[in-house]
């Protein structure tokens, strides 16, 4: 039997917003500076939602019209893209979920999968655990996502503008790989475990991001029961992401006007993407 599954780029699934530093109450942010002819702009997105929840303002709707060119995490018009992330989902190692879970979490973890998606652990072979998370969001949100990110891609190609990526998918796998599995695999148990726990915590993130209430988002996931060890390893996920991007992000605003959109906790803290530009000159001012 063949599956097929969403598989969703780190960054969604976690908003990578594991920082303290209090920010505006805004999600998209205009960027100004030396070298920039004209100005270009952040978007802070999360990761997946219903359709009844995304909502993008008339301010992030002209940025992107103003802009000549749209910067996501990935490029995700590349038509290759769908095949490497479904390859990238998968262990390399020749273990299954079984090598890395109890018996008794194994028949918990297969147990909530039956019942929130009508699949079977055993079906999902050698699937990481970012795969599986990504099922589980989708157990919990009780709808056919939605996706911010896809969405500036397709309004992006509707006004037949390019869509390029800040980074690999390949250099993003690598900094999630840097989590053991078996801390990623005892996450998924803890969701399974607690599934109403789980549900409430991923609403109060969502509440708060639809807010624009970023601060109290990154508390949030700073203490969630369900991280994945994403605390721990902060470093890799955020802060030498967000270095290896400022370089991709002042040369392409320098050579045009451009609409740039990432995790929204990629935004905040000492090392956050504003305000590492804003130690490079730039002027980041929130757009309300």
């Amino acid at each position: 039997m063949q599956i097929q599954v969403k598989v969703v780029p780190l960054v969604w699934w976690l908003l990578s917003a594991f920082c303290t530093q209090a920010q505006d109450h805004a999600l998209l942010y205009k960027v100004t500076g030396p070298g920039l002819t004209q100005p270009s702009y952040l978007y802070g997105t999360f990761h997946m939602v219903c359709p009844t929840d995304l909502s993008i303002s008339d301010e992030a709707k002209k940025a992107v019209s103003d802009a000549q060119q749209v910067y996501l995490e990935l490029d995700l018009d590349d038509p290759t893209m769908m095949a490497g992330m479904m390859k990238a989902a998968m262990m390399t190692n020749g273990k299954t979920a079984k090598d890395y879970l109890s018996a008794d979490d194994y028949k918990l973890l297969e147990s909530y999968l039956k019942q929130k998606m009508n699949m079977n652990l055993a079906q999902l072979g050698m699937m990481k655990p970012i795969g599986l998370l990504s099922l589980m969001y989708m157990g919990i949100l009780n709808c056919e996502p939605a996706s911010y990110d896809l969405t500036f891609m397709q309004m992006a190609q509707k006004e037949k503008k390019e869509v390029l990526g800040l980074e690999s998918l390949e250099a993003q796998m690598a900094a999630l790989d840097k989590i053991p599995l078996d801390v990623q695999f005892k996450s998924l148990v803890d969701m399974a475990r607690k599934p109403e726990e789980a549900s409430k915590e991923f609403q109060n993130f969502l509440t708060a991001y639809k807010a624009h209430d970023l601060e109290k988002l990154m508390k949030q996931m700073k203490t969630s029961q369900f991280d994945a060890g994403m605390n721990e390893f902060e470093g890799d996920l955020l802060e030498k992401r967000n270095t290896s991007w400022i370089p991709v992000i002042e040369k392409a605003a320098r050579e045009k006007p451009t609409f740039f959109a990432f995790g929204a906790g990629h935004l905040g803290n000492e090392n956050g993407v504003i305000n590492l530009l804003r130690k490079k000159g730039y002027s980041v001012t929130p757009v309300q």
